[in-house]
């Protein structure tokens, strides 16, 4: 089940078996596995990582950066593979269990839904999030360069595919699971053609998924090392009793080039732009084999989180080193506690 209410009007919808309030769904079947014996890591790793090798499919050369759902019962996703010309695009997977996936060979071919065909240049780095009564899809979409794409899916058949919902150039574009003061609202970060060697993160609202205005600073790059040089949103934001759990990437970098780690902030319920907490300290950094070979060294790139609201877990799935894709887990309370013990506060 699916819900689309916020905190203050439905409090049967509810989960308090931790310190803190979480609104969304039961995941009975959240893929899960406990912190090793002895670690004291909030954000720990999948032993059997990684759970989506590169060439998974005949045609890749990677699948990394992905977002999955939950559906039906099961897991949903929609998966970033490159294939063996280097063209980026989209795809779609199934998996009963959230770990095992079966990802379709072909490319998700979007029926349009606007004014003339869209140039797509490139798909990437796609989120999923479910909000009313359909699965929205943003990701990077190429059009005379980097965008924010947006379409939805009811069924993970057939896919449609929206106006792009800003001017070139923008990536990381996360909608919230719910609307916002009767809006959709996305959190992104503009960009320009290339690497970027800059990037805040951005608040913008649509009362259509169509229409993008009423633009509002968050955050910056720079508050503490790993996030020196940029930022950019993650998973769908969660929300919580003390504001909208967001996990989000940052950059560093060195001398060997850029590293890629991830961490989290909370946001207010009703105005998103503004930031309670946000972290110091990195929850993952870029560490083992996986994360540190391939294609791009040192990347944990976070796209996907399943939060079961009864239990406070959390599953994040991560690319790493821009080849494969990898699992974490976590729980919402020892994050928010990290937040504000580790964080800054503001007022």
């Amino acid at each position: 089940m699916h819900s689309n209410v916020t905190l203050k009007e439905k409090k049967e919808d509810f989960f308090n078996m931790g310190k803190y309030e979480i609104i969304g769904e039961k995941i009975p079947n959240l893929p899960w596995e406990d912190r090793p014996k002895g670690s004291s890591d909030i954000v720990w790793r999948y032993s059997k990582n990684p759970i989506i090798k590169r060439n998974q499919i005949k045609r890749a050369n990677s699948i990394f950066n992905s977002a999955v759902v939950t559906f039906n019962g099961k897991f949903a996703g929609v998966f970033r593979v490159d294939d063996k010309a280097r063209s980026m695009n989209l795809h779609a997977g199934f998996s009963d269990d959230g770990i095992n996936w079966v990802i379709e060979e072909e490319p998700i071919n979007f029926i349009q839904q606007t004014r003339d065909p869209l140039i797509s240049e490139y798909k990437y780095d796609p989120r999923v999030t479910f909000i009313e009564d359909r699965y929205y899809i943003t990701w990077c979409n190429g059009y005379h360069g980097p965008t924010i794409g947006v379409g939805y899916t009811f069924d993970f058949k057939e896919f449609y595919q929206l106006e792009n919902a800003f001017l070139p150039y923008n990536r990381n574009g996360v909608l919230f699971p719910r609307k916002i003061n009767g809006k959709y609202a996305m959190l992104s970060r503009p960009s320009d053609r290339g690497h970027t060697p800059f990037g805040d993160i951005f608040y913008s609202e649509s009362p259509d998924m169509i229409h993008w205005g009423c633009h509002r600073f968050v955050m910056s790059a720079g508050l503490t090392g790993w996030q020196s040089l940029k930022i950019g949103a993650g998973p769908t934001p969660i929300e919580t009793s003390e504001g909208w759990l967001l996990i989000y990437h940052g950059v560093l970098l060195s001398c060997n080039g850029y590293v890629y780690s991830f961490s989290a902030a909370l946001l207010d319920l009703e105005k998103p732009w503004k930031v309670k907490y946000r972290a110091r300290s990195y929850l993952l950094s870029p560490q083992e084999y996986y994360e540190c070979v391939g294609d791009v060294p040192n990347v944990a790139f976070p796209c996907a989180a399943l939060c079961d609201a009864e239990t406070g877990r959390l599953a994040i799935y991560y690319g790493g080193a821009d080849t494969v894709v990898a699992l974490a887990f976590a729980y919402v309370d020892e994050i928010i506690d990290f937040l504000k013990e580790d964080g800054v506060k503001y007022e």
